[in-house]
């Protein structure tokens, strides 16, 4: 319950900054959010805060991210003490993992600080797979509530949304398929493809519900 509660929290967490990014960016400027998640995180706190918002910026920039990545390299190493089987009960073990795991991080922390590794660009594609994972998640709690013969659309509805989301980002983000597909100004800046991803993406949704409800007509025939 501790975790679900916590789980439920970042959502709301989430929701809050969608909306304050949403009231202080516009249109496509909304993907880069003011040139990345500090920056961001600074912007909006002192537009929208002032002072007080500049104190909370520096806890939210530096404190938090200090435990998140704690916890990051934790889960790193035994997501790797899964996949090998190696028991992380003596200390011996642990630096096995620890070492491999803390080392790549050390390369990308030098490397963004002698400007040969944009961590922006890293952000963005830890961004992406975190909100994909969140989708095939709710998919596949979606069949679980199916199996349970509880109510599925509970799940159903944002896996729809977040598969949208997920394809749609894939097709415009400069990381990713964007880089072939957006278009440039004489000035520079970016244009993005919408008229392409934005249909893509409610396909790629619509395909998946689809798919879903025929699961659950076939399940439904079968009990």
């Amino acid at each position: 319950m501790v975790f679900y509660g916590a789980m439920v929290s970042e959502g709301v967490i989430a929701l809050i900054w969608a909306a304050a990014g949403c009231s202080v960016y516009e249109g496509t400027r909304l993907l880069e959010m003011g040139g990345g998640c500090p920056a961001t995180v600074y912007d909006i706190c002192s537009k929208t805060m002032g002072s007080v918002g500049l104190v909370l910026a520096m806890l939210g920039v530096i404190a938090c991210p200090i435990t998140s990545g704690d916890t990051a390299f934790r889960s790193a190493r035994l997501t790797l003490a899964d996949w090998l089987n190696v028991d992380q009960k003596s200390y011996a073990n642990r630096l096995k993992l620890c070492i491999p795991v803390l080392g790549v991080g050390a390369i990308l922390g030098i490397g963004n600080a002698l400007g040969k590794i944009d961590y922006n660009v890293i952000w963005r594609y830890f961004s992406w797979t975190n909100q994909t994972l969140a989708m095939i998640v709710l998919w596949a709690a979606s069949m679980f509530l199916l199996k349970e013969k509880k109510n599925y659309w509970i799940t159903v509805v944002p896996a729809t949304f977040m598969s949208a989301v997920s394809m749609t980002y894939f097709f415009l983000a400069p990381e990713c398929l964007g880089a072939f597909l957006n278009s440039k100004t004489a000035e520079g800046a970016v244009v993005y493809n919408t008229a392409l991803a934005y249909p893509i993406g409610i396909i790629f949704a619509a395909v998946l519900l689809i798919i879903f409800i025929r699961a659950t007509k076939k399940r439904a025939k079968t009990v």
